[in-house]
């Protein structure tokens, strides 16, 4: 990674990325943010007290972290070893993990997540089908540590009656989060979930008022949004989109078009934010190639604070916070391997490299709370 120039720099000598934020009524001291990293060490989805350390490791000071993909119902899992946020317990699990971080300062959102399709009969209650907009299953192999190598059981479309109730899952969901001491929720309707199963043409097939044109296949995730703002105040709600991305064969034939109209209409609920995928996060060859210019539509478009996210460094997060083409970067694959990163940051120090071979695996301590941090450094050595 590159050091960034003087010229970079604000009058108080901190590079972009370290330079302080608002967003909304919770002062950053930086903007580099821990993205929501699914990590699969919550045995029977309760939260565990491992991940106490693992948390409040990587929080600093008006720090913002973003919790792992939580499951909002019975129905919402598709990996094993993923938490939840649906049950008495597990809220009382994630108390400690949110007091952790905010001992040491930071502000702590959860991503509130149902996978869909996303899943198989081995996850779901009495052995159904996952729900989904369709009734099409995927029909790519998932090479993905402690899922199923081909989700092969097709889905059940969800019924137009049946829709309200999935919504009012995300709203509980959200309500107990408030419960367990979140500062706000991050509604997960990206990378091929069930959210973006109904936001995308490749997969929504839906005659209803929930299917056909844009409007009507953001229309489930515009009721979250407006189910959880009046449950917990717009205020305390992000939403993460991948308007551009594959994943999960979550493709659309204009992402363009759904990028704007995403963005404009999360605008008029004056929700916190969006953490919006780079384009560059794709998939398959075959994907028509985007880049970040791609997002600009929608950074105009909403007033809220706007995150990227996607293979970031240090030198491309100083750029686009430096440009103000965003107000604030997400790191996972690096923040998980440097819990100190913006420290590291700070100083232009090497980075510890990430271990693939251990991001999913059900250990509590390897690949999860062992990265150590960096040294204490003089202040002399921060980098200009």
């Amino acid at each position: 990674m590159g050091s960034y120039t003087e010229s970079a720099m604000d009058t108080s000598g901190k590079i972009p990325l370290l330079t302080p934020y608002k967003m909304g009524n919770f002062q950053l001291s930086h903007r580099v943010v821990l993205a929501p990293l699914t990590r699969q060490r919550s045995y029977g989805n309760v939260p565990q007290p491992h991940a106490v350390l693992y948390y409040s490791q990587r929080a600093t000071k008006g720090g913002l972290l973003i919790a792992e993909a939580t499951g909002v119902s019975d129905s919402a899992q598709g990996y094993t070893n993923t938490p939840g946020i649906w049950t008495k317990e597990q809220v009382e699990a994630w108390k400690p993990i949110v007091d952790a971080v905010h001992a040491k300062g930071g502000i702590f959102f959860i991503q509130l997540w149902h996978v869909g399709r996303v899943s198989d009969t081995s996850f779901q209650p009495n052995g159904q089908a996952p729900i989904s907009s369709t009734d099409n299953a995927l029909t790519l192999k998932i090479n993905y540590q402690n899922a199923p190598t081909i989700y092969s059981t097709p889905p059940r479309r969800l019924r137009t009656n049946e829709i309200p109730q999935v919504v009012n899952d995300f709203k509980l969901a959200a309500r107990n989060a408030m419960e367990a001491g979140f500062d706000g929720v991050e509604i997960h309707a990206a990378n091929g979930y069930l959210i973006d199963q109904f936001n995308k043409d490749s997969i929504n097939d839906r005659t209803d008022e929930y299917g056909g044109t844009i409007e009507n296949r953001f229309r489930f995730a515009s009721e979250i949004v407006e189910a959880v703002s009046n449950e917990i105040g717009a205020d305390r709600v992000g939403i993460r989109l991948s308007p551009f991305s594959d994943f999960m064969e979550s493709m659309d034939s204009n992402p363009e078009a759904l990028a704007l109209h995403m963005a404009q209409s999360l605008d008029k609920y004056g929700i916190l934010y969006c953490d919006v995928m780079e384009p560059r996060m794709k998939t398959s060859p075959s994907e028509k190639s985007y880049t970040h210019e791609d997002l600009l539509p929608m950074r105009k478009a909403f007033k809220g604070t706007f995150m990227v996210s996607g293979g970031y460094d240090r030198e491309e997060g100083n750029k686009v916070i430096g440009s103000n083409n965003a107000d604030l970067v997400l790191y996972g694959r690096w923040f998980l391997a440097n819990p100190d990163l913006p420290r590291r940051f700070e100083l232009n120090a090497p980075l510890n490299k990430y271990v693939g071979a251990t991001f999913n695996t059900s250990d509590p301590v390897v690949g999860y709370v062992d990265y150590p941090f960096l040294e204490e450094s003089d202040s002399s050595e921060i980098s200009t």
